[in-house]
């Protein structure tokens, strides 16, 4: 009521049973600095006594101890699914969530996308309380908000604070191409409030929970969240195409900190608006007639003041989409029709990648033959190792991969399916036809990826 206290029981109230507590364990993990016991294939360098095993002892292998972690997550339909940050799930080998009434289930991870540090997961469950959209649009500086989770390991916890500001880039999403444009308030948020709710006085989801500024790790003054606006969008994506149907401009424009000498390299003017330092060749832009050194101002009549402004209304659309764009060009402001495409600079639906695609290898069933000679019963051979996630293991060419975590591949047709429900850091084992020995090597699933800021 206007003039009296603020009353946050009954959006509390709507909140809490609709905001779970999320659980996770990743396995052990056996890890291989991937030196051979008898033979090693790379010691034509050396000589078959290897001066750096020597001088090293050879610490072939260690372990790297189960891992439990824990966060929050939010119900968005009375059937189960929820919604949660990408990075509470992430690598996890096992998801457990409990309600509030201490009902707990096992959790599916429907999909994620790192860019924007979101994830859906979903429950087997019926008449689940669940939290209704509110409109991140409508968030002004100054409004109270609530945040509900999970803190510190500790049962639902709701506490109070305003918006601080809008529109925040802080730089920690993972992706090659992150979506950052955070709601900032001084609602107290800690380890295990990550995918919990940000709420308005109505009780309505306007941003989910995800990170905190603190030199100590936890709550000291500011936290984070994304705006649900888009968190909609992304998660309809994920939930109907398994991937975010991501658009594009098709320009570059500077990042939000350079120095006043970085801009004068770089030839960044002054003025209103997100300043294009680039224009994509097959981009849409590029197609509309917009020019480096024109400055953005709106989009679909929409005020845009800097690069997470922009990006926040960007995200909500998918290639195909027509938005108008507004310019400014030496001092005289232009409006033009624009169909956003995807980072391929088409308009089709964007496919989910397979995980063999991600590995960046050529790939190919072992012949029978050399499978015969080396006395195994089939295996992928690794043919030649480009960039994708192979890259980022001690893996050489010539590898056969004979087993993911313990589990037999015997050709291409295993090695998919195996890897199609695995998550986080999986174990490739197998060997080198030639040569003595089993080798190991840890294979991260997670596809991870200055002063300019790439295409939005």
């Amino acid at each position: 009521m206007p003039g009296g206290p603020v009353d946050f029981t009954a959006a509390s109230t709507a909140a809490t049973p609709a905001v779970v507590h999320i659980k996770t364990r990743t396995k052990e993990r056996q890890v291989s600095n991937n030196l051979p016991k008898n033979k090693n294939p790379f010691s034509d360098l050396f000589g078959d006594d290897d001066p750096f095993s020597n001088f090293f002892g050879n610490p072939r292998s260690g372990v790297i101890p189960e891992q439990r972690a824990s966060g929050s997550g939010v119900l968005i339909s009375n059937d189960g699914y929820i919604v949660t940050n990408n990075h509470v799930v992430e690598g996890a080998d096992e998801v457990a969530v409990t309600t509030t009434n201490r009902k707990t289930y096992k959790g599916t991870v429907v999909a994620t996308d790192p860019n924007s540090d979101l994830a859906v997961i979903k429950i087997d469950g019926t008449n689940l309380p669940y939290l209704a959209y509110g409109n991140s649009d409508d968030v002004k500086l100054g409004q109270w908000v609530l945040a509900v989770g999970y803190p510190l390991n500790l049962d639902v916890t709701v506490t109070a604070g305003i918006i601080s500001a809008k529109a925040r880039s802080i730089g920690i999403n993972k992706g090659d191409r992150p979506i950052e444009s955070f709601i900032q308030t001084d609602a107290a948020v800690n380890p295990g409030n990550s995918g919990g709710a940000l709420i308005n006085t109505n009780g309505e989801l306007i941003g989910i929970n995800s990170a905190i500024a603190s030199p100590t790790g936890s709550y000291a003054g500011y936290s984070y969240a994304i705006p649900v606006n888009i968190v909609k969008k992304i998660v309809n994506d994920l939930m109907k195409f398994g991937t975010v149907q991501r658009a594009y401009i098709g320009i570059s424009y500077p990042g939000e900190n350079i120095s006043e000498e970085q801009k004068k390299q770089q030839g960044i003017q002054d003025g209103s608006g997100v300043f294009i330092n680039g224009v994509a060749d097959d981009g849409a832009a590029k197609d509309a007639g917009i020019q480096k050194g024109d400055f953005i101002t709106k989009l679909n009549g929409v005020e845009v003041n800097s690069g997470p402004e922009m990006q926040e209304q960007v995200a909500r659309y998918k290639p195909g989409d027509k938005v108008t764009l507004t310019y400014v060009r030496n001092g005289k402001e232009n409006t033009v029709n624009i169909t956003l495409k995807n980072k391929s600079g088409n308009y089709a639906q964007v496919k989910q990648e397979s995980i063999i695609d991600n590995l960046g290898a050529e790939l190919s069933d072992l012949d029978k033959a050399t499978a015969k000679k080396n006395n195994i019963d089939g295996g992928v051979l690794v043919k030649k190792i480009g960039d994708g996630l192979l890259k980022n293991t001690r893996m050489q060419e010539g590898f056969v991969i004979t087993s993911v975590d313990g589990q037999d591949i015997k050709g291409l047709d295993d090695l998919k399916k195996i890897l199609a429900d695995a998550q986080g850091t999986v174990r490739l084992e197998g060997i080198y036809p030639g040569y003595d020995g089993t080798y190991g090597y840890p294979l991260n699933l997670s596809k991870d990826d200055g002063n300019g800021q790439g295409d939005r």
